[in-house]
């Protein structure tokens, strides 16, 4: 089940996530971030760094308000972290629990108090060389999945959370229904997969129970205080302050000579169990956190809420006020604080779930590098941009499936330089940068060759070097582009087909001339032979015209005479006859 994950749509591929994952538990496919659940922890850190909010995580708000609606008995177990992260007294938590329909509150540092007895019991009655707390599900998850061989100092027993579960489930009947609340993502999959007996029905965090309250249209502020239906006496309320359980544990570790550590966030943890793996610590007893600052620093705090010393003190102060109930509380019936009493099994198994990874040869990781553009160690950066420590941590998540190649940021960047640099250097377009102030940046093989100079002669010197600046001008002030104007160098008796762009971004002009020089000088030869051709073909013209005026002339001539000649000689004919 992915307890957690991202949601399609929003990845950007900015690796944030992947570059927060202690364990590298996130898988890049098709420019899309997906958490790999066998290898996860659940200590929720990519999600919360994700800033295109696409987080996705498993919630249980529609089973509470099935609870609601149908008027079941609904016991809460809120988590001792809880006053550090609401504005308001305890005591108008509590009411906001009973407004919204829960019948009993209780607090979840019971639990915890059954943890620290079961703890005790076993350092005495059991030696080895270390001891690793198993109240944080995530921490548990980290040792089984990629410290199999710490699986054996792990303290056999259930979490708090489930430790109270299975007691709210003694007192208030099986039918009840047990919810948790709280600061972390990683109890709903202990909730889920290790629900021993059916000890808790649901988990919520802080938010998606005010969410809750929000829908029900209940204010904290608004109400009366009211009180828990039963509260630790004892330490357990300091679990989820740095060295809560050590704190619980003094005498115990005192009498044996065990040395102890608090250790608090991933890594920390993380290089721990790396001294314990190489014999450099020994005879300890190893209380492990998940979260920086524990509990207290959960992942699932309320949002804008994350001020810890704050939190802290809210705790605190609430832990030492226990004091003053001391004596309501220990009014409460046998069979809600004699938790000694109960006939229950605590107890739970952990094992190796390592995965195994296929043995990555050196000649595959070599070629993948190299499809990464990293051919010798220079060209391994190792800057960790893409979520990976190292290039050669990169190759291995490529050959695992787990990563691909574009994802190295500095490889893609080197290769569209490359690509920009052939277009730049090989077109047969001019290409001119120019900065804001009008001055020549940069210049192309092409501008070079067709202006005659070297781009060290004109490098930093004005535009009007080469061009006029006016058209510069028109496009920074108008803020509209020119595209495709003709112009003519007069200097250099060029004709280029003009294109200026102004790059907001990085406050450049870019100038592009296409030189039709040639073209211009084909269209005027082309007019000239055409104007010579329609010159020669009206002289043609003319001179038929004169042609045919002159024959018609001496037609007119002929004819006139002929037809003097014939009337001449029809008249002497004529006279002939009368003679």
């Amino acid at each position: 089940m992915d307890y957690i994950n991202f949601k399609k749509a929003n990845c950007k591929n900015c690796y944030k996530c992947l570059r927060s994952c202690p364990v590298k538990a996130i898988k890049f496919k098709n420019h899309q971030a997906k958490i790999e659940m066998e290898r996860c922890i659940l200590c929720s850190r990519c999600v919360l760094v994700c800033p295109q909010n696409a987080r996705k995580v498993v919630n249980y708000l529609d089973k509470v308000k099935k609870a609601l609606n149908e008027k079941k008995k609904i016991v809460a177990s809120i988590a001792p972290s809880f006053m550090g992260n609401f504005n308001v007294s305890h005591g108008k938590i509590i009411a906001s629990l009973k407004t919204l329909g829960i019948k009993y509150a209780e607090e979840t540092a019971l639990g915890a108090d059954m943890t620290t007895r079961l703890y005790k019991s076993f350092l005495k009655e059991n030696k080895q060389d270390y001891y690793i707390t198993t109240a944080c599900p995530s921490l548990n998850l980290l040792v089984e999945k990629y410290y199999p061989e710490l699986v054996k100092y792990m303290l056999p027993f259930m979490s708090p959370m489930a430790c109270h579960g299975k007691i709210l489930k003694k007192v208030y009947g099986k039918d009840s229904f047990t919810l948790f609340i709280g600061p972390c993502t990683s109890k709903k999959a202990e909730h889920e997969n290790y629900n021993f007996e059916n000890s808790i029905d649901a988990v919520l965090t802080y938010e998606e129970y005010l969410t809750l309250l929000k829908e029900n249209n209940i204010s904290m502020e608004n109400l009366d205080p009211l009180e828990l239906d039963n509260r630790s006496l004892e330490l357990g309320s300091y679990y989820p302050i740095d060295g809560g359980i050590i704190s619980n544990l003094k005498d115990e570790l005192k009498d044996k000579n065990i040395k102890s550590f608090y250790v608090d966030g991933v890594y920390a943890c993380m290089d721990i169990f790396e001294s314990i793996k190489k014999g450099h610590i020994k005879n300890s007893f190893i209380e492990a956190s998940a979260c920086v600052g524990s509990c207290i620093g959960g992942p699932e705090v309320i949002t804008n809420n994350h001020e810890y010393y704050n939190k802290l003190e809210k705790v605190q102060n609430y832990i030492e006020d226990r004091q003053n109930y001391i004596e309501f509380y220990k009014n409460k019936t046998d069979k809600q604080n004699d938790l000694k009493n109960f006939n229950l099994n605590f107890h739970r198994g952990f094992v190796d779930k390592s995965i195994n990874k296929e043995i990555q040869y050196e000649e595959q990781i070599k070629n993948i590098l190299k499809s990464m553009g990293k051919y010798s160690k220079e060209d391994e950066l190792n800057c960790g941009v893409c979520g990976y420590n190292t290039c050669i941590d990169k190759a291995n998540a490529i050959l695992e499936g787990m990563a691909e190649p574009d994802m190295c940021l500095h490889f893609m960047r080197s290769k569209a330089e490359n690509i920009s640099n052939i277009i730049f250097e090989n077109t047969v377009n001019c290409i001119i940068m120019v900065d804001d102030k009008l001055n020549i940046i940069e210049i192309n093989p092409a501008a070079e060759k067709t202006f005659m100079l070297e781009k060290s002669l004109v490098k930093n010197k004005p535009i009007n070097f080469l061009i006029s600046e006016e058209d510069f001008v028109k496009v920074k002030e108008s803020k509209n582009n020119i595209l495709g104007k003709k112009v003519t160098i007069h200097n250099y008796g060029l004709v280029f087909i003009e294109s200026i762009i102004f790059i907001e971004k990085q406050n450049i002009f870019l100038l592009s001339l296409t030189d039709i020089t040639e073209k211009e000088k084909n269209k005027k030869k082309l007019k000239t032979l055409k104007e010579s051709s329609f010159s020669a073909a009206e002289e043609v013209i003319e001179k038929q015209m004169r042609v045919a005026q002159e024959i018609a002339s001496l037609l007119g001539e002929t004819t006139a005479e002929t037809k003097i000649t014939l009337t001449k000689l029809k008249r002497i004919v004529e006279s002939s006859d009368e003679d």
